[in-house]
């Protein structure tokens, strides 16, 4: 944190010698800022995506910077949707005063505060996105629900840390709304259109506390008597999409269960799993330190046994990064304000492919899967993982370091380019890892114990700690000696062709491929989930839409040395016109015949025929027995006792 701070001053002089203007002074993280800030977020206007916000900040005369917060923790990109702000008018003493846009940085504001003003008052209105937009953010209201991350609409002062600034927040919201989020305490549940007033918190904690509220609303204890609460708090667009059963209740009480007795400690006073039902909002999940912000994208999650199966592992990944990403945090992510100093991803193997692989086996030990959904699972992520040709020229380390850029590339030639596979390789690195833990240790220890010596620290402590390379392999090492800086370079500076599957292989299981698909497959693309999508990429090579759109193309695969482009539409396979069924068809007759499979394609209003030398059937990924090896998988998915 020091050298970033310093890099950051040392850039600042540069820029300023050479006759450039910049407003990324570092951040002073000692001296709080002189006064509370007041933030008034009017949500009445929610339902058509307008919120009204009124802010009061102390200030001195003179010259004032305001800041827009740009790196959101947890998005691990400058992404602060500065560009659905608009309206901004500031006044002191009733007054408007003029202001300017920083020229270099676009998220900084210039105000000349005038003599004799104490206050300064900012009213302004976001804008949230009515589509989904790569740059501007994701759809998160519709007419019965919100969901308001605060640093959408909250301006902060230059030059202090966001620990260092206190906020007076509240909220109106549409009558007869209900609300929650972790942010305590609070006055009023805002049914009959007043104000909600909560307790004053810093910037960096509200940041931290979403709020989400709507006309249909549940809570469920998922933590009864604890003396740190866990709550799932449900905003719907309908009062049928609440009804979450009782199996479905104790899944998520097992869940928390199974993180308390992996990590062996907590990092909250209470948690509250924020959870948005809705066919109309962009699916999603922000982690947060004493709350998660998941937004299922789909209404029924609850109602549709396919939808539970494939949506849990949501929930129970951001729930392990108030461990994992919010408690523990690697150093370059760590950030003294939303602002000045860039937030670096070389360890996002780590905070997010270490998360995403808990999240899988927790869903495993909790009962949201069986034991042989988590291996369906697994397959799924390996096949996925071992057609990556671009790990030949794209290592899983310069993919990480690349993370705020990854977000936000077009997903055509996904598989060639990259994109943040640092959660699904992470997977398949972390169970290499595991398995390797076992076997040096004749099953005695495995990473469960890595959990409770990292995170396990500090029980109750909501006090950030940072760690390096370094600090992984040296609590690898405290585990279990081996030389797991060698172990792991290899894996994250691999440009093998094919994916790391050793933790498949000592886990006692290898990759197939059939001709059936699992039932995992059958429910990642049935009709709740993914309706409009066909993986074919492990066969003829790309992924279609049901009308025929190529999403698509596996780099170098079979419908790739054809000609096919993603974005394509095919029209007719074989001379038939296209449906999934007719591609099947297709792809089944071949594997009898030398004949290609024939696809009329459509691409800027002009037509061709494409011929696909495929013959190797339907393939569908399963994991299959070794005789002979420990089943580690099987140990990995049991649930851990108290």
């Amino acid at each position: 944190m020091q050298h970033s701070v310093l890099a950051t001053a040392l850039a600042a002089g540069i820029l300023a010698a050479i006759g450039w203007s910049t407003t990324c002074a570092a951040a002073d993280i000692t001296t709080p800022y002189p006064g509370t800030l007041k933030l008034e977020v009017d949500l009445t206007q929610a339902p058509r995506k307008i919120f009204t916000v009124h802010e009061t900040i102390p200030v001195n005369p003179g010259p004032l910077t305001l800041y827009y917060p740009k790196w959101i923790p947890g998005d691990h990109a400058p992404d602060g949707p500065i560009t659905n702000v608009a309206g901004i008018a500031f006044t002191a003493n009733g007054k408007k005063l003029p202001w300017q846009r920083d020229r270099i940085d676009m998220y900084a504001l210039h105000v000349q505060v005038p003599a004799g003003v104490t206050t300064l008052d900012a009213n302004f209105d976001f804008l949230s996105p009515r589509k989904n937009y790569i740059l501007t953010g994701d759809v998160t209201t519709t007419r019965n629900l919100v969901d308001l991350e605060w640093n959408q609409v909250v301006f902060y002062p230059a030059g202090y840390a966001s620990k260092s600034i206190t906020i007076d927040p509240s909220v109106v919201l549409p009558r007869g709304w209900q609300f929650a989020t972790a942010l305590e305490p609070h006055t009023g549940m805002g049914n009959n259109g007043a104000a909600i007033r909560f307790a004053p918190v810093t910037l960096n904690t509200l940041v931290d506390s979403p709020i989400i509220a709507g006309r249909h609303f549940r809570q469920v204890d998922l933590a009864p008597g604890a003396k740190a609460p866990v709550y799932l708090d449900v905003v719907a667009d309908a009062p049928d999409d609440l009804a979450i059963t009782p199996a479905q209740i104790t899944d998520f009480r097992n869940l928390v269960v199974q993180e308390t007795r992996m990590f062996a400690s907590h990092h909250y006073d209470s948690y509250h799993a924020l959870l948005v039902l809705s066919d109309h909002v962009t699916p999603d999940g922000l982690e947060h330190h004493q709350s998660s912000d998941d937004k299922m994208g789909f209404a029924d999650y609850f109602t549709d046994p396919q939808a539970f199966l494939t949506g849990s592992p949501l929930i129970s990944h951001e729930y392990t990064h108030s461990w994992n990403g919010k408690f523990r945090r690697p150093h370059d992510l760590w950030t003294p304000d939303f602002n000045t100093v860039p937030m670096q991803g070389d360890l996002l193997w780590v905070y997010e492919g270490l998360t995403e692989y808990l999240a899988v086996v927790m869903d495993a030990r909790s009962g949201f899967w069986t034991p042989e959904q988590f291996r369906e699972s697994l397959a799924m992520t390996a096949a996925a993982m071992d057609h990556v040709p671009g790990r030949t020229w794209d290592s899983l380390q310069n993919v990480a370091n690349t993370a705020q850029l990854e977000y936000y590339v077009p997903s055509e030639w996904d598989n060639w380019r990259r994109g943040t596979d640092f959660y699904p390789e992470g997977v398949l690195l972390w169970l290499d890892v595991d398995t390797k833990l076992r076997e040096l240790s004749h099953d005695k220890r495995s990473l469960n114990d890595f959990a409770r010596l990292f995170y396990g620290m500090d029980n109750g402590s909501h006090v950030t700690k940072t760690y390096t390379f370094e600090a992984v392999v040296a609590a690898l090492n405290a585990v279990q000696p081996y030389d797991w800086a060698t172990f792991l370079r290899a894996i994250l500076d691999s440009n093998a062709t094919h994916a790391d599957l050793a933790g498949l292989s000592r886990g006692g299981w290898k990759l197939v491929y059939t001709d059936t698909p699992s039932d995992m497959w059958k429910a990642a693309y049935s009709a709740a989930v993914q309706s409009h999508v066909t993986n074919a990429m492990y066969s003829v090579g790309f992924t279609v839409s049901t009308d025929g759109r190529v999403a698509d193309v596996l780099w170098n695969g079979p419908a790739f040395k054809a000609g096919l482009d993603p974005d394509m539409e095919i029209t007719a396979v074989d001379d038939k016109e296209f449906s999934p069924e007719a591609l099947e068809h297709a792809i089944r007759r071949a594997q009898h015949s030398s004949v290609p499979i024939k696809l009329l394609v459509k691409s800027n209003g002009h037509y061709q025929t494409l011929e696909v030398d495929y013959h190797g059937g339907l393939r569908y990924p399963h994991l299959e027995r070794v005789n002979g090896t420990s089943d580690y998988i099987d140990q990995i998915a049991r649930p851990l006792k108290g």
